[in-house]
């Protein structure tokens, strides 16, 4: 069963870290990757890129309404996902608590609904 686990964290405080920080996370997510990998569960999950890069669109009687960055302000912001397959939401709760973003920031866990 896929599930995605949603990372939320603080753009503003991640931006402020120093290199060696920045190192350390950056570390600490490449061996997350890794045990995902070697435990057959990575499916895919890529690193987003800061909120004010991102636009939203919508459609508002018949035409399309494109807005620029984030919809609403929040504290928090999404960071980047994986996409994993495991046997059920008990074991991908546990991958999510494993990801180093729990140390920071929110993880969401939520199952894939198949088109």
């Amino acid at each position: 069963m896929q599930f995605a686990i949603l990372i939320y964290g603080n753009e503003t405080a991640m931006m402020a870290m120093s290199e060696a920080e920045q190192a350390t996370m950056l570390g600490a997510y490449k061996a997350y990757s890794e045990a995902l990998v070697a435990a057959g569960a990575m499916r895919g999950g890529e690193r987003l890129r800061p909120s004010p890069t991102a636009a939203s669109v919508r459609i508002v009687n018949g035409k399309s309404e494109v807005l620029n960055g984030p919809y609403a302000e929040t504290r928090e912001q999404l960071g980047g996902f994986y996409l994993i397959d495991v046997a059920d939401m008990d074991l991908a709760l546990a991958w999510g608590a494993r990801c180093p973003g729990a140390s920071h920031g929110t993880i969401e866990v939520r199952p894939i609904w198949t088109m």
